[in-house]
């Protein structure tokens, strides 16, 4: 469905060259459910930009639903949906008449284009709101009109940028259950972007992690977390002396990717927290520790993130210059 070859994009800010994505290789399958995660700033939305022709690539290749961004940008629009991090319909404009302009921009007929618009309607808790301008609704009705006018003509790929920043958590579930069935019932394609990672850890099936323009780790998330984060125990002691000593005993087991003590506590990255625990906690018995706590926490594609690079993809930052070409789409 998506296969990229040393795809980049760079552009001039502020009298320098900025690279915002650095040779991206890419290759999704159709039906595939994908997220793009990363900081502000690591290019996700520069590459969403790239494949959905709204930005030309400064170099490499891309082909989307069989057609190729750069030579026949309208075959890849006529084929996919995209939902941007901006609103999508005009504010002075009834509800009802953007979706069903919408469907008949996509070659729908009137009828169909309604009759989908209500359905979309319904599944989004918006049919008492057909008849409103868009300028009425609040930021969380826009957001769900957004979605559906994404998802009108029922696009065999589907793009979403961000798609449910801002919206309450049965907002969240609510857009996500409409997409998942549309990803079931029609084996639509779906890429996203998204700061909420349990959504990532939950509905993707593979997690591209981006940094700095490159990607950095492509795996599902049970894997990645599995591979390059582990489980966490902590074993809360009586003293300092005492975590150092356990930090010591902990790091002669097997499976132990580290061991380190902080203050009373010892914390311990394993591949398979549930068989060390026990066999730790028998260690530090026999070895006279006495130990006031145990935990084991799962990791999360955060801690993913902050084995690959040193930093979590919750820090807030000012948004870098890999992701300002979206400001200036002619740069």
């Amino acid at each position: 469905m998506i296969h990229t070859r040393g795809l980049t994009r760079s552009f001039r800010a502020k009298g320098e060259t900025v690279e915002a994505v650095r040779g991206l290789d890419l290759d999704i399958e159709a039906g595939s459910v994908v997220a793009f995660l990363g900081p502000n700033g690591a290019g996700k939305t520069t590459s969403l930009r790239m494949l959905t022709t709204l930005l030309p690539p400064s170099s490499g290749t891309a082909t989307v639903a069989g057609h190729d961004v750069a030579t026949d940008p309208a075959g890849v629009r006529r084929r996919i949906g995209y939902l941007g991090q901006g609103n999508s319909a005009g504010t002075n404009f009834r509800v009802t008449d953007e979706l069903v302009t919408q469907g008949r921009a996509y070659g729908l007929g009137r009828a169909e284009s309604r009759a989908r618009a209500e359905r979309l309607l319904g599944a989004l808790e918006l049919e008492g709101l057909a008849r409103r301008t868009v300028g009425t609704l609040s930021g969380g009705q826009r957001r769900r009109l957004d979605i559906a006018m994404a998802l009108v003509h029922e696009p065999e790929l589907l793009f979403l940028d961000e798609p449910t920043t801002g919206l309450d958590p049965h907002s969240r579930a609510n857009i996500w259950e409409h997409v998942l069935r549309l990803h079931k019932d029609l084996g639509t394609t779906v890429v996203f972007t998204t700061h909420y990672l349990e959504e990532a850890d939950l509905w993707a099936r593979r997690v591209l992690v981006v940094d700095h323009g490159r990607v950095i780790a492509d795996d599902s998330p049970e894997n990645l977390k599995a591979d390059l984060a582990g489980d966490l125990v902590t074993v809360g002691t009586a003293d300092a002396a005492d975590a150092g000593r356990a930090a010591e005993l902990a790091r002669a087991l097997p499976g132990v990717r580290e061991a380190n003590a902080e203050d009373t506590e010892v914390r311990v990255r394993a591949s398979d927290g549930d068989v060390l625990l026990p066999g730790l906690l028998r260690r530090l018995d026999a070895a006279g520790l006495r130990v006031r706590s145990a935990r084991l926490a799962r990791p999360t594609l955060d801690d993913v993130f902050l084995t690959l690079t040193g930093r979590t993809l919750r820090e807030s930052a000012d948004p870098a210059p890999a992701d300002a070409a979206d400001a200036h789409p002619g740069a």
